[in-house]
């Protein structure tokens, strides 16, 4: 009962935000443009606030906990499988299917795995190593692989001057690598500069799911044209939701050992949805957002049952 009670906490921000996005593009609330406008918003501004003040105040030596070795290996795996599906079986280009292999590994791990750890897990200090892992380790690889897949690469003209400074031009990596300097240095910002990052930070995921559910009208920004099929979906919320889990499972239990509770947090981490940021980071660079918009829905529908099943078979109390 508890388990189901802090999914449903979980879950409920989630449609209701995407819910009123839908019905505010319904209605024409915000106009054609609100989708473009609140999605540069969230990448330029509000998420680079929120990860600056989340990693500056980290230890990234936590990654070094063998639990975290088991999600890495699964997130890797997995988002590997989907960059290869998309660009193989389905013809997508390197940056798609870069969205491909984030959107079949990438969790939703600050606004939906916090409650879902804190009230299954009783504590979120491992999704808080997830949430570094994904910002640090994921996020600049695949920007990386979008940045040269839509600016032509290392090969083009100025193509390697662009991927060497591409930190600097993304505002998303640069905070990241802002943060860990602070960190590192073991300097505190001054308050207000910290609590105007909070504030900024604090409006990142309401606005992006909002604009994800402005993207569901199907109207102006809503992709590049390309209807996305139900097959490509479909693997990519299988690998998301069956696939990553098992395999951390695998990796945390039968080949590491890790203690009960350890591969519990581990495979509930792992059957987390895939993250809005997918979305964003596809419509930030210009790309089809059809694949990744259907698999944060998609997935988030599916995980509900995935995260039910793994808290009552993996959980204290089977």
């Amino acid at each position: 009962m508890a388990a189901m009670h802090a999914l449903l906490s979980g879950f409920a921000p989630i449609w209701i935000l995407t819910g009123i996005g839908y019905a505010a593009g319904r209605g024409g609330l915000l106009g054609d443009q609100a989708e473009s406008v609140l999605g540069r918003f969230v990448f330029h501004v509000a998420m680079p606030a929120a990860l600056f003040t989340m990693v500056s105040g980290s230890r990234p030596a936590a990654f070094a906990h063998p639990s975290m070795v088991a999600f890495a290996a699964g997130t890797a795996l997995v988002s590997a499988l989907g960059y290869a599906v998309s660009r193989r079986f389905f013809g997508r280009e390197r940056a798609e299917a870069a969205v491909g292999g984030m959107a079949s590994g990438y969790v939703n791990s600050a606004n939906l795995g916090i409650p879902v750890a804190v009230h299954v897990l009783g504590d979120a200090s491992f999704v808080a190593q997830v949430i570094l892992f994904q910002v640090l380790c994921v996020s600049p690889v695949v920007l990386t692989l979008l940045d040269s897949g839509t600016r032509g690469g290392g090969a083009a003209p100025g193509g390697l001057r662009r991927m060497l400074t591409m930190p600097v031009r993304n505002p998303v990596i640069m905070a990241s690598l802002l943060g860990v300097a602070v960190s590192a240095a073991g300097w505190r910002p001054p308050a207000v500069v910290t609590h105007s990052c909070d504030v900024l930070g604090a409006a990142a995921v309401p606005t992006a799911l909002i604009t994800l559910g402005l993207s569901l009208c199907g109207g102006p920004g809503g992709g590049t044209g390309r209807v996305t099929g139900r097959a490509e979906a479909g693997v990519v919320v299988a690998l998301k939701t069956v696939v990553q889990p098992l395999v951390a499972y695998l990796v945390a239990g039968p080949l590491l050992g890790l203690p009960d509770h350890q591969v519990l947090a581990v495979v509930l981490c792992s059957a987390l949805p895939t993250a809005q940021n997918a979305y964003l980071y596809a419509r930030e660079y210009g790309l089809d957002t059809g694949l990744a918009r259907h698999g944060v829905v998609a997935s988030t529908v599916v995980s509900m049952g995935t995260l039910s099943f793994g808290a009552w078979v993996l959980g204290p109390s089977r």
